[in-house]
């Protein structure tokens, strides 16, 4: 975060190469200033550390415990050995397991009776917990003494660690570098630190390092959090002042067009909330710098029809708007949709067309030469008002006459250099509508768009159908899974249809196993580690079609078909000549089949809280209500399975995205996948640090509008470069 010599320094310098090797490729940590930014994640007592009895699955953890016995059996036909050590702490068992050559110094170094500090990621074998493999550190014999004083008369940090470095080796290496925090320049202007009692920077690091009580750890933390709100919200708030001296062309509304036409025939009313959103909407578009708006709803709260609306209402100043969906599916179903709302609306210049309709043009990679063609002229004369596309509008060849506004749908998909891109195509920049079915809470907007105006659709239009959720416990009741499957039928003699969702396609991935993991399968089967690969929809399509719904019509569909095979099985399915679609997750958006009532998810443990969510609600969506089981096969202690229970528990995304975050916490936040950076957030919690980024985003503020070039905070200007390389603060700039 701060760059400066001291700072700067390659770990490999002062900790050799090979510690800071694994540093490098596994945690992303290179200089002096990342190490010492690679916080403690909580902090152990001694008899503190995680009990065996509270080992959660799937995590790393470190404990401390005694060894009850240990033994080496023989598998493969005795070709291969492995030892298992049995651990106590008094509150339970754990099991340890090694393998192969891997198993001479445990052998010889945890006899029974003998103390040590364990770390590995805890497993389940036959019905126990263990660890495979861990690293091992002795607490008892030479040296031992000193090595359990030194984490027992004292509070011990725990780093976020990974298999191939243990916790305690980090907290050795942060013991090698601590002296350099010293030379941390403090970021934060000396005003707003006085003014907030915050700890100067270099006391800060050295307290969440080595904290001597607990109020040191408070301490250290409050201020570390202000350091990277603070130095984001100045990243946002210039942003959002350099677009506000971007130029636009204003789209006022134009009274008697298309827009008025095409609300004069709608079949409904629009809900209180579409109106707002509307207004908001067009209120920014009739300014002089481009509106940037977030627009949220739940998944079917009509977003896609106040999209609509805006287009319409740009195409009536005589521009263009262009919608961007992230895939060739859902920019079909678009189209679709569009043009059918729109009916003769969307004829603009044929004949039976509307007189002041337009033409609403599909352009997507797949298209035959003359149609694309055929697309691409519509667009630079003008003939076309909408179009509709995947990234493909994004290319060289694409010409507007002239592009007013820009709806991306889904924007999480889409990488930012593709935003810019489209919006290089104006005369001057055209609006843009940003649109999410995943419903975002306030504090992450305030951090991730901390420079798009959010707008957001909480109502579900009349006519809505509730969905019931359940979990469906596959390896404990398999007789639950059999009853799902009779659900199904049972939806389908009632007239209706049903999605069955796996997390995987399932042909060539099935490639023969190279032999190192040959190996590795070898090992883990005689460690017992039942990790089969993921359910995939051309294995599931065929065991339903020959089992449970056999005489039912099953279509697949994924995403490696071609997008002709893709669109018509969606028409057949749309049109009611399908009763079960097996799909992959190219379904989670977007489409819409009113008569689809049922939804089986698969695997549905190897999804996040929001897709579930997403997919969840492709069903319910006409008068009929929705069902949707989550069949997973994960034990019912585990937070695989807790997850599970929320989305069944509740049908309120937002109270949904504020679960998904507490668990994933705000690793993918600021979308690594887009910007190819590790997260700038190690200290920070959107949800629960709240009151930090509003009071940031204010001090921000102010900074930045009083001195925009922040000359007169050269050390805030050095922790910006450090925070935001240019990518990354383009990437919170199209956000």
């Amino acid at each position: 975060m701060v760059c400066v010599s001291a700072l700067d320094e390659p770990l490999k310098k002062i900790l050799g190469g090979t510690t800071a090797k694994v540093m490098a490729e596994h945690l992303g940590l290179h200089t002096v200033g990342d190490l010492l930014h690679h916080y403690p994640r909580k902090y152990a007592e001694r008899g503190e550390l995680t009990r065996l009895s509270d080992l959660p699955l799937d995590e790393h953890v470190t404990v401390v415990a005694q060894v009850a016995d240990a033994r080496v059996l023989k598998f493969n036909n005795g070709r291969g050995q492995r030892l298992e050590v049995t651990l106590t702490d008094g509150s339970g068992r754990l099991q340890l397991v090694f393998f192969g050559k891997g198993i001479h110094k445990p052998h010889k170094d945890l006899l029974p009776g003998r103390r040590a500090m364990f770390a590995g990621k805890v497993s389940v074998f036959n019905r126990k917990l263990q660890l495979a493999h861990p690293e091992y550190a002795l607490l008892d014999g030479e040296g031992g003494e000193e090595a359990v004083d030194a984490f027992a008369g004292r509070l011990m940090p725990i780093y976020p660690a990974c298999q191939q470095i243990a916790s305690w080796k980090i907290a050795k290496a942060v013991d090698a570098v601590l002296p350099s925090a010293r030379e941390a320049l403090d970021p934060l202007p000396e005003s707003l630190r006085a003014g907030r009692a915050l700890l100067p920077l270099p006391d800060a690091l050295e307290k969440v390092h080595r904290p001597r009580t607990k109020a040191d750890i408070e301490d250290a933390r409050s201020r570390l959090k202000w350091d990277e709100a603070f130095v984001l919200q100045v990243a946002l708030a210039r942003r959002r002042m350099a677009e506000t001296q971007l130029p636009a062309a204003p789209r006022p509304l134009t009274p008697g067009g298309l827009l008025d036409a095409f609300d004069a025939k709608l079949p409904f009313t629009l809900t209180e909330g579409q109106r707002k959103v509307s207004r908001e909407i067009f209120d920014d578009l009739a300014t002089e710098h481009p509106m940037h708006r977030l627009l949220q709803g739940e998944v079917g709260s009509g977003k896609t029809l106040v999209a609509l609306r805006a287009m319409l209402a740009v195409v009536d100043t005589g521009g263009q708007a262009a919608m961007l969906a992230p895939t060739e599916v859902l920019a079909q179903q678009h189209h679709r949709s569009i043009t059918e709302m729109m009916g003769e609306l969307a004829e603009g210049g044929l004949l039976g067309g509307a007189e002041h309709g337009t033409k609403v043009v599909l352009l997507t990679g797949s298209m035959g030469a003359p149609a694309r063609r055929q697309a691409l002229l519509d667009l630079v004369t003008g003939e076309a008002g909408i179009v509709i596309g995947t990234h493909a509008l994004i290319e060289d060849k694409v010409q507007f006459h002239d592009l007013g506004l820009v709806v991306v749908d889904e924007q999480h998909r889409f990488g930012v250099e593709q935003r810019d891109a489209l919006r290089g195509k104006g005369k001057q920049p055209p609006h843009l509508l940003v649109m999410t079915a995943t419903p975002i809470p306030r504090t992450v907007a305030m951090t991730v768009f901390g420079d798009l105006e959010t707008s957001v659709l909480d109502q579900l239009p009349a006519g809505r159908s509730p969905i019931a959720s359940h979990v469906v416990p596959a390896k404990d009741k398999p007789h639950f899974l059999a009853r799902a499957w009779e659900r199904v039928r049972e939806e389908v003699e009632n007239g209706h249809q049903a999605y069955v969702v796996c997390p995987r396609i399932g042909d060539e991935e099935d490639a023969p196993k190279a032999k190192g993991a040959k190996k590795k399968a070898e090992e883990e089967a005689a460690a017992g580690e039942d990790k089969r690969p993921p359910l995939a929809v051309l294995d599931v399509a065929d065991q339903l079609t020959k089992g449970p719904l056999a005489g039912l019509r099953v279509e697949v569909l994924h995403g490696r078909m071609h997008p002709d095979d893709k669109d018509a099985v969606m028409r057949r399915f749309a049109a009611g000549e399908a009763d079960v679609l097996v799909a992959t997750t190219v379904i989670e958006v977007g489409v819409n089949v009113p008569n689809a009532t049922a939804m089986v998810i698969m695997d549905a443990d190897r999804f996040g809280v929001s897709q579930l969510h997403q997919l969840r609600g492709r069903v319910g969506r006409g008068s009929a209500p929705g069902l949707c089981l989550l069949v997973s096969e994960m034990p019912e202690a585990g937070p695989a399975r807790a997850r599970l229970a929320a989305v069944a528990g509740t049908l309120d995304g937002f109270e949904l995205s504020r679960i998904d975050l507490e668990q994933r916490r705000e690793g993918d936040v600021l979308g690594q996948a887009q910007s190819g950076a590790r997260t700038s957030l190690r200290m920070l919690a959107v949800i629960e640090d709240e009151q930090v980024i509003e009071a940031a985003r204010e001090e921000a503020t102010s900074v930045v509008a009083a001195d925009p070039e922040l000359t007169g905070y050269p050390e805030l200007r050095i922790a910006l470069q450090a925070l935001l390389d240019a990518e990354r603060e383009q990437y919170l700039d199209k956000g």
